[in-house]
């Protein structure tokens, strides 16, 4: 059998226009999840540094539970389990429950993330703000977050390129994105590679820049604190 016969260019074209519709879909729930992430995973290391321990190690547990867990019954237990709990379950559309599922999932890695920026400040950085009578906030806001982020953005772009490319198993919840669309053509024509292969394709097409993005930003990151403290110790001056 030749190329021509199994590959068809005319059907490819007619499909294209749907599945690169369908794409917004799939790049929505990667931006929406991806910041429920930034701010849960922000909240979870927080918490698991509160000096009032219950709070601290029910936040490990929690954490440790959904790392532990795969993404794909997290999203079947949001989206079919979640609305029969008594009292606190609620309805959730497709979309929303995948949303959701993303985000918390992924929140628990960048919350190990972001605590690792943490423990990398200076002792002298909490010491300087305790000397200069700085409240809790002021001290995260001002002093600690500011230079706990930078170093590790990289590390937080390539979690959000690791969501996009797991966003296709949102359509197991039946969330009408790239896949989900071109298994629906699929089904409809009995053809599947064109679709399919389409999917792939737009796939590479977003992703791999990104990651090219994401190593420059990470080589910049690297030459910017090579000498480490240079920075850390103009900011001690101007505290």
């Amino acid at each position: 059998m030749t190329s021509s016969v199994i590959w068809n260019w005319e059907y490819a074209v007619a499909v294209f226009p749907i599945i690169f519709q369908a794409m917004w879909v799939t790049l929505s729930a990667t931006v929406l999840g991806f910041m429920l992430a930034l701010i849960l995973g922000l909240a979870w290391a927080l918490a698991r540094r509160s000096t009032f321990k219950p709070l601290a190690w029910t936040v490990a547990g929690i954490v440790e539970f959904i790392r532990s867990t795969p993404l794909l019954v997290q999203l079947f237990f949001l989206y079919m389990a979640f609305p029969q709990i008594p009292y606190i379950g609620v309805t959730l559309d497709a979309f929303t429950a995948g949303v959701i599922g993303l985000g918390v999932h992924y929140s628990t890695y960048l919350s190990e993330i972001y605590r690792s920026g943490i423990e990398s400040i200076p002792k002298g950085q909490w010491e300087a703000s305790t000397a200069l009578n700085f409240s809790k906030v002021q001290t995260w806001t001002k002093v600690i977050l500011p230079q706990a982020i930078p170093p590790v953005l990289p590390m937080f772009g390539n979690y959000l390129i690791v969501m996009f490319k797991e966003t296709p198993l949102l359509a197991a919840i039946t969330v009408v994105e790239m896949l989900q669309v071109s298994l629906i053509i699929g089904s409809q024509s009995f053809r599947y590679i064109e679709p399919i292969t389409i999917v792939g394709l737009l796939f590479l097409l977003l992703s791999y820049p990104s990651a090219l993005l994401v190593r420059r930003l990470e080589q910049k990151m690297k030459n910017r604190y090579a000498s480490g403290n240079k920075k850390v110790t103009r900011e001690e001056v101007t505290l």
